[in-house]
């Protein structure tokens, strides 16, 4: 079973593009999605407040999402501290998550900061779903009802769509100049031969005793 990764910069369409995974029957981990749910972790909020104070806390003593994101929005160091300690709690879920579904072909998780976080080692092949920054940023101020600046925060301490794609294996280009729909098709099949020979290279009896 391969482990893909899905990356793009905020506004590329990436989960979008995971959903056209999702449909081929490709299991999706929504890196994003999940690492929120730790918020709600005892342990996890007693290391967010020992570094970020009680103040981010709200009046019910929960984790102030919005305030927690307006800190490490413009902070990069607050950025990397709190990832240091979601990230190795959200790794740990994706790989038991993986094993259960070691029949597939291959497992994708999809996360906006997969070069950023130092994880491109824990994925056998990486995607990015390219997009140029001015309609990245057009998107998501009509999605998430924010101003241009806001966006630009949010963008500020991830790599370039460039720099991404010269360190993926594969691209999907996701700014209307070619359908989405078949590039993921291509890729799949790509994913699927990959798998497949990888399979008949560790087939039983052809591994060192």
């Amino acid at each position: 079973m391969l482990k893909i990764g899905l990356t793009g910069n905020i506004g590329s369409g990436k989960t979008v593009v995971s959903g056209v995974f999702s449909t081929l029957g490709i299991p999706v981990f929504h890196a994003d999605e999940e690492s929120k749910k730790f918020l709600d972790d005892p342990m996890v909020k007693k290391e967010i407040m020992k570094h970020f104070g009680y103040g981010i806390l709200t009046n019910n003593y929960e984790i102030n999402r919005r305030s927690l994101a307006s800190i490490v929005f413009t902070d990069e160091r607050a950025l990397k501290l709190l990832n240091s300690i979601l990230h190795p709690r959200l790794m740990r879920d994706f790989r038991t998550w993986a094993l259960l579904h070691a029949d597939k072909p291959y497992v994708m998780q999809e996360a906006a900061i997969i070069f950023e976080s130092g994880l491109r080692s824990e994925f056998d092949y990486i995607i990015h779903v390219s997009c140029p920054k001015e309609t990245a940023i057009d998107r998501v101020i009509k999605r998430d009802k924010i101003d241009g600046n806001s966006v630009l925060r949010r963008m500020q301490f991830q790599l370039e769509d460039a720099e991404k794609l010269r360190l993926s294996d594969f691209v999907i280009r996701n700014d209307g100049s070619e359908m989405v729909i078949p590039q993921v098709l291509s890729i799949h099949q790509q994913l699927l031969k990959i798998g497949s020979d990888r399979h008949d290279d560790i087939a039983p009896g052809t591994a060192d005793a």
